[in-house]
């Protein structure tokens, strides 16, 4: 059973920092649970205000739903209701209903709205869609703007009047005035949510437009270090978060950026750097290599002093 209501949910997560634990397996790619509750145990020893179970980092792409819901059980009973947690859901709309359903039955407190596999569609069709999902549980519904699922203002104006439970949005474009004119039309009816990866470069600009929180994937390896950032860009100290994008977010983004779908596989590189080992990532993503995983070395050892 939930903790959370959809109304505490939107005020709980725009208070603080966010992140999505990966999700472990072994060399099979089989998921270990009790691995993944240390990991997020840990976690949560560090100041949070929401976890995101089986998101994007977490490999939702590669998860059946039945594992979906595994992951996210665990997640829930690790939590215990300190803070909400936030299920992944996506593909199409009858997948993305039944994972929906089955994230409330596993305690979730929270649906993040991935886009739907592959297809582009109109306005009128990503709206249907948001909306059997927001329909099909009492969740707070969090809808995440991004690749083939770009909602405009117009469209989650009305959403949002027609579903009490889409409370927040989250934002992987980077359009900024598409991002001002959600601000602007909406104002305090959603949370907003920096989703571009890697979400600390955009922090600082995005907080003009609402975005108080976003959700940080190097916290899976560097909690410390990714709280202090977020903490000075909510403080407004620019000379912090200027030597942490230089010393390290934006040399990091370089290595991430070598290869195609290293945003998770740089996060499970860092884990084992840090003693942490989540196990490989599941195809087809792969891995980053020898000589990259020594280059992140030396980011993580110089950001760690």
């Amino acid at each position: 059973m939930s903790h959370f209501s959809p109304d505490d949910l939107a005020r709980q997560l725009g208070r603080g920092l966010l992140s999505f634990p990966v999700t472990h397996f072994d060399a099979q790619g089989a998921f270990l649970e009790g691995r993944y509750r240390d990991h997020c145990g840990w976690m949560l020893e560090h100041e949070l205000t929401g976890l995101f179970a089986a998101g994007g980092t977490g490999e939702f792409f590669s998860l059946t739903p039945d594992e979906v819901t595994k992951v996210v059980a665990a997640a829930v009973q690790e939590a215990n209701g300190r803070i909400p947690v936030i299920a992944g859901c996506g593909y199409g709309t009858a997948i993305a209903t039944g994972i929906a359903r089955d994230a409330e039955k596993a305690g979730a407190d929270g649906l993040l709205l991935l886009p739907p596999y592959l297809m582009n569609s109109t306005q009128n069709g990503l709206a249907e869609h948001v909306e059997a999902v927001c329909r099909a549980t009492g969740l707070g519904v969090i809808v995440y703007n991004r690749d083939n699922a770009i909602v405009d203002d117009e469209t989650l104006a009305r959403l949002c009047d027609r579903n009490p439970n889409l409370i927040g949005f989250k934002d992987g474009v980077g359009d900024i005035e598409l991002m001002t004119r959600i601000f602007a039309r909406m104002g305090d009816r959603l949370t907003y949510i920096g989703g571009l990866p890697t979400a600390e470069t955009f922090a600082t600009p995005y907080l003009t437009m609402g975005v108080t929180t976003y959700s940080s994937a190097i916290f899976n390896f560097m909690p410390e270090w990714a709280l202090a950032f977020y903490k000075a860009v909510r403080a407004g100290d620019q000379a912090h978060v200027m030597a942490g994008l230089r010393d390290f977010v934006l040399p990091y983004i370089a290595l991430r950026n070598r290869g195609k779908g290293y945003a998770v596989s740089i996060v499970k590189a860092g884990m084992r750097i840090v003693g942490r080992d989540a196990g490989p990532v599941r195809s087809p993503l792969t891995d980053l290599s020898v000589q990259e995983e020594a280059e992140l070395r030396v980011l993580i050892d110089r950001a760690k002093g």
